[in-house]
């Protein structure tokens, strides 16, 4: 049998496994049972509770602790409360029970990714409040739906909202990774999603022939240039030991579709590719490249986007930056080893840095294996609750950062 609750066990990481085990699994998440969880919440942390429909069934939940200057721009703590989907037969325990092993594993989808954080962002700011602090600065948590799939009706549409706009956000942090080694992995900005189609047309005919000028020929050249472009892209990663994969420009082949019969040389095909640009990259130049590839091919071959983001934002990681240098200096002087990256997917950060608000992806996971969407997903408890520990060091120094220009 699961453990549900072991005598002894510190209510962080209770409050931790009950959220585990409401199923806010995509492609049907519950999300009533966690804005429910995260009203009660709320209400037991005495915090403000607003909640904004940003479509049908997408409600992101805000919580919100008042600064002492009301004329100071936010912090802002953003997490989603949607998880990836399962499969159950690859699980040692249920995904979705939140057992704990005994060696102090906490086993679920989510563990890592990242409902993690949102409860290390409540019982930090819990152990704040009880131990009587008050801060210049606002800090609001926003807990969202649908990253997992986009943030489409999530984050996306929640940035141009009036409810946004007044929660007057300075600053944020969102998620990061685990790192099996004993730093921790900071993230500044993000690669570009672009999910791309390249649609082949060509002669038809019977599958005995030697049909010229096919569908299938032209596509074959565009493939090999892409697939020749990743190859030279993974050499640059693998011989240069100072890159990190968030710096290079990855892409894969994930569909190819074409074709009715073995003996019918089909008229069209297509082939698409998760393209995750750099954020140094030219983007206007990189289409140009994609251009470029589909014309070399022949006639009749096109691309169109699925996903293109042609907004990349760079958060500062410079000493003089107040918000990097509150940041990082309680992580140096809780002898914290930082690794500044590029987050190598996409997280809800990129909305936030459009539209102005620097922020940092950090989940504070050091000595721990990267399983985000992994069977097995886990979280060990101590590391989790060094995770609190952490967050009661980081919200005081970002919540008292300075006046900056523009703020008074």
């Amino acid at each position: 049998m699961a453990s549900k609750r072991r005598e002894g066990e510190h209510p962080s990481v209770t409050l931790f496994r009950q959220y585990l085990r409401i199923r806010t699994v995509q492609p049907e998440p519950d999300y009533g049972a966690a804005v429910a969880f995260l009203e009660e919440r709320a209400c037991q942390l005495g915090l403000g509770c607003q909640k904004v429909e940003v479509a049908a069934g997408r409600v992101v939940t805000v919580l919100t602790w008042p600064g002492t200057n009301p004329r100071l721009s936010s912090l802002l703590l953003n997490s989603h409360t949607d998880v990836v989907p399962v499969f159950k037969e690859h699980w040692s325990h249920d995904p979705f029970e939140a057992f704990k092993d005994a060696d102090g594993y906490i086993y679920g989808r989510g563990a890592q990714d990242m409902k993690c954080v949102s409860i290390q962002y409540l019982e930090a700011v819990r152990r704040l409040k009880v131990e009587g602090h008050h801060f210049p600065r606002t800090i609001h948590m926003t807990f969202v739906p649908d990253e997992e799939i986009g943030g489409h009706q999530g984050m996306e549409l929640f940035v141009k909202r009036p409810e946004f706009q007044a929660l007057r956000a300075g600053f944020a942090l969102d998620e990061g990774l685990a790192n099996p080694t004993d730093a921790f992995t900071v993230f500044y900005s993000e690669r570009s999603p672009w999910w791309v189609q390249v649609t082949s047309t060509g002669k038809p005919g019977h599958g005995s022939r030697f049909i010229e000028d096919t569908a299938a020929e032209k596509l074959h050249k565009v493939v090999s240039s892409i697939l020749a472009f990743r190859e030279k892209e993974r050499q640059r990663l693998q011989s240069d030991p100072q890159l990190k994969q968030g710096a290079v420009t990855s892409v894969n082949l994930t569909k190819l579709e074409g074709g009715v019969a073995y003996n019918v040389v089909p008229a069209t095909m297509s082939a698409s590719f998760d393209f995750r640009v750099a954020p140094d990259v030219d983007l206007k130049a990189f289409e140009e490249q994609l251009q470029g590839w589909c014309q070399a091919a022949g006639e009749g071959v096109t691309f169109e986007f699925a996903q293109k983001w042609t907004e990349p934002q760079v958060t500062s990681t410079d000493d003089s930056d107040p918000w990097w240098a509150a940041f990082s200096g309680v992580c140096k002087d809780m002898n914290l080893t930082l690794e500044p990256e590029i987050f190598p997917a996409a997280t809800d950060s990129r909305y936030l840095r459009a539209v102005g608000v620097p922020a940092l992806g950090f989940s504070p996971m050091n000595h721990t294996p990267v399983l985000l969407h992994d069977h097995d997903e886990r979280l060990h408890e101590a590391t989790f609750l060094r995770g609190i520990d952490i967050y009661t060091r980081l919200l005081p120094a970002l919540a008292s950062v300075p006046t900056l220009p523009g703020e008074s």
